[in-house]
């Protein structure tokens, strides 16, 4: 197994280019499903899902190559079933986006219940109603679902929730379906926005993409074309963490900056700020790193919200970020039940943080890191969270099971270490890396 050694207290230095989204490929690519022509997918990030996804596409029956390091070219001519692999489609969360195209384009799918982090339940309700919504009927075995149609028709659906797979994969399901259909509650995460401009180069007619009431006119067919995956906001937020809590200055070309209003507005509270230089970030060094009192001098809220709100999948970069700021800051993810359960590792490495339920953290700083052994990540976003951690910290850190953070991030420790960063990807026997984790589990 790999594991990364870093050896923390490094500033980082130097220029970096933003990675494509990780949530707007692995949903562009389902989406080549729905016509029998080539697609050519641009930006896209060579990562762990993407690679899981591609596998899952070549097993329907889908031409995918990469034609360069961030170009795909995808042809599925023929789908030759609508049954997902069960051992890759429980690797991630984003199988469940497959049953869209899949119903779209042959009348049926079985699903099986998808995988993914760890970072609490994710219901999928709100994709069943859809489908109902739509005219297909589905039945659960409690492995997997079976759903079938004999032609979708549109329909007016109301989203229980701002569910963004379940939006996606209405978006989906709708484009070839006959007649109209109106999303209210949309999803606008700038992935779901990337997806509907790709099904729009492709013929489609979809109405209202970045609001959260979407129209949707189906069409007979798709045809082939190209499309481009937009900046990946939560790498882009990652960076902008990695350089603050190691006091360095960056450079973040291709970020795309106008999808990080809320994100500059929280981490602005916690006393961070970048420049925008047409479509680059700049990170300066020697930030403020005080956090902004409410009026009365009350602790302050960072609260996970659906877009335009601050992004669920950004609180644990956050509250790294937190953690090297002078005060208290409150932080509460109601999404997800589990999201915080990393920080034990971040008190061990020094920081104060007190859990006080499983939707809320309280964190006081400012921290400096020692570090912190060996730590194993539970998944992407926190992995990556105590990879900054790590990065800020005086000693030696190593954190297992990264293929979490590979899942959502590109060549890290490359790009990590050409910025200055003193990480490497080194092997270790699984045997030895349980006995190192025992240990530190007793050390108080």
């Amino acid at each position: 197994m790999q594991q990364f050694l870093i050896e923390g207290g490094h500033p980082l230095s130097g220029e970096i280019r933003a990675s494509g989204n990780k949530n707007a490929a692995i949903k562009m690519l389902p989406a080549c499903l729905l016509t029998d022509e080539p697609v050519v997918l641009h930006n896209m990030p060579n990562i762990g899902d993407v690679r899981v996804v591609v596998d899952l596409m070549r097993k329907l029956g889908a031409a995918v190559e990469w034609q360069d390091e961030t170009t795909l070219h995808v042809h599925a001519k023929e789908i030759k079933h609508s049954v997902l692999d069960a051992e890759l489609a429980t690797k991630i969360r984003a199988s469940v986006v497959f049953a869209g195209p899949l119903l779209g384009r042959t009348g049926m799918v079985e699903l099986p219940l998808p995988g993914g982090d760890s970072i609490g339940e994710r219901r999928l309700d709100a994709h069943v109603a859809v489908f109902r919504k739509l005219g297909a009927v589905i039945d659960f075995d409690g492995r997997a679902l079976q759903i079938q149609s004999d032609g979708l028709r549109g329909a007016n659906i109301l989203l229980s929730e701002a569910s963004v797979t379940a939006t996606e994969n209405a978006v989906m399901a709708a484009v070839l379906a006959e007649g109209t259909t109106v999303i209210r509650n949309a999803a606008s995460e700038p992935h779901v926005q990337d997806l509907c401009q790709m099904l729009n180069a492709l013929g489609g007619q979809i109405e209202g993409v970045g609001s959260n009431q979407i129209t949707i006119t189906g069409v007979s067919r798709l045809h082939g074309g190209e499309a481009r995956v937009g900046a990946d906001f939560m790498e882009v937020g990652s960076l902008i963490g990695a350089a603050v809590v190691t006091g360095g200055e960056l450079l973040i070309r291709e970020a795309d900056p106008q999808h990080l209003d809320m994100v500059a507005l929280m981490f602005e509270r916690l006393g961070v700020g970048w420049e925008v230089r047409d479509n680059d970030i700049f990170v300066p060094a020697c930030q403020k790193l005080t956090i902004m009192p409410d009026l009365g001098g009350r602790i302050p809220v960072i609260k996970a919200h659906p877009w335009p709100g601050f992004p669920p999948d950004l609180m644990s970069i956050a509250l790294v970020v937190a953690t090297r700021s002078a005060g208290a800051v409150l932080f509460h993810d109601w999404m997800y039940e589990s999201r915080f359960f990393f920080t034990d590792n971040l008190v061990r490495m020094g920081a104060r943080i007190t859990l006080l339920d499983p939707h809320r953290v309280l964190v006081q700083g400012p921290t400096v890191f020692r570090g912190g052994g060996h730590i194993s990540s539970p998944d992407i976003r926190a992995g990556m969270a105590m990879l900054l951690a790590a990065l800020a910290a005086k000693g030696e850190t190593r954190i297992s099971n990264i293929q979490q953070i590979d899942r959502g991030y590109e060549r890290v420790e490359q790009r990590l270490a050409a910025l200055g960063a003193h990480i490497e990807r080194v092997n270790v026997s699984p045997a030895v890396a349980s006995d190192e984790l025992e240990l530190v589990k007793h050390v108080p």
